[in-house]
């Protein structure tokens, strides 16, 4: 197969992975992820006679490097819009890291979001992308006994605040304490009084009647 053909291939079996790999790390962002996908396979156009015979890891290797290229980008743009004090316009171009409909439970959620962008992409690459280490290795640009080890510390810093979010949770108390200025409860209502029961003999009145008590 000619390198020409490899490419055609290529783009044709991974256009939408590596569309879904950019759009999951640029939410919302409909205009910067065409534009960042069509960086990566343009690179790969001109780097065609690298393509390996698996070329989606290193497809994805390509596409993070353009995607930190747009990162810092937008970080300039909206850094400029803040000068320019046009906050809101800056505020709504900002990026988040799970934009995935099918993100974690809210435990992995939040853990995954205080490890570092480093581990954050280890984990991302090996649960959303599935990339053995082998793969893994391609697209982190490095050996596989360093993919597998970054892969291993990630993991383990990731249970290790899932564990800190357990603990957290388990001392927290169940009602908060009220406020010195809260205002305070209501009283009770009064109850009711109980009428008395009439007395089952007559008493005298002064009209000479009788009555009851």
């Amino acid at each position: 197969m000619s390198t020409d053909d490899a490419f055609a291939e290529a783009y044709r079996a991974h256009y939408w992975a590596v569309s879904r790999f950019v759009a999951r790390r640029l939410d919302g962002q409909a205009l910067e992820v065409e534009e960042v996908v069509a960086e990566v396979f343009s690179i790969a156009w001109r780097r065609r006679a690298e393509l390996p015979d698996a070329p989606l890891p290193w497809l994805y290797g390509v596409a993070r490097n353009c995607l930190a290229n747009t990162v810092r980008g937008l970080g300039r743009y909206r850094r400029l819009l803040h000068r320019l004090g046009n906050h809101e316009a800056a505020h709504r171009r900002q990026t988040v890291d799970s934009p995935d409909a099918e993100r974690p439970g809210s435990w992995v959620h939040e853990a995954l979001a205080r490890l570092s962008p480093a581990d954050q992409e280890v984990l991302r690459l090996t649960a959303w992308e599935e990339l053995t280490i082998e793969e893994l290795a391609v697209t982190l640009g490095c050996g596989h006994s360093a993919a597998a080890m970054r892969l291993h510390r990630a993991r383990g810093r990731l249970r290790t605040q899932i564990e800190r979010m357990r603990r957290r949770d388990t001392a927290r108390p169940e009602a908060p304490p009220p406020r010195p200025d809260a205002p305070p409860a209501p009283a009770p209502a009064p109850r009711p009084a109980t009428p008395r029961p009439l007395s089952p003999h007559p008493v005298p009145t002064r009209a000479g009647g009788r009555r009851h008590d």
